[in-house]
């Protein structure tokens, strides 16, 4: 399978990439590369070679999630520059 320049173009567009004539012959060639390489991995025997989402093997580790009091609270509250009870103040942005 090779991609034709039209189609370089059409990619290009998609992608809102402006590319002079120089480039879509690099990047028809280059594409056309990949494309031989996808095909030569086609030709891979394949069976018997379970699916995978990792080759590691690490699975994620995932805790609870739970609010919890920090106690830095009031912390901030002290450092703000102006303040309104347990708030902090700032302008207004529009």
């Amino acid at each position: 399978m090779s991609i034709s320049r039209d189609e370089i173009k059409h990619i290009a567009k998609l992608a809102r990439i402006e590319l002079s004539d120089t480039e879509l012959g690099k990047f028809q060639a280059d594409l056309n590369k990949v494309l031989g390489y996808v095909e030569i991995l086609k030709t891979v025997d394949t069976t018997g070679v379970a699916p995978l989402a990792t080759v590691t093997g690490l699975e994620n580790v995932f805790r609870e999630d739970v609010a919890a009091d920090s106690g830095l609270q009031k912390a901030i509250i002290d450092n703000a520059p102006v303040k309104s009870g347990r708030f902090i103040k700032v302008k207004k942005i529009l």
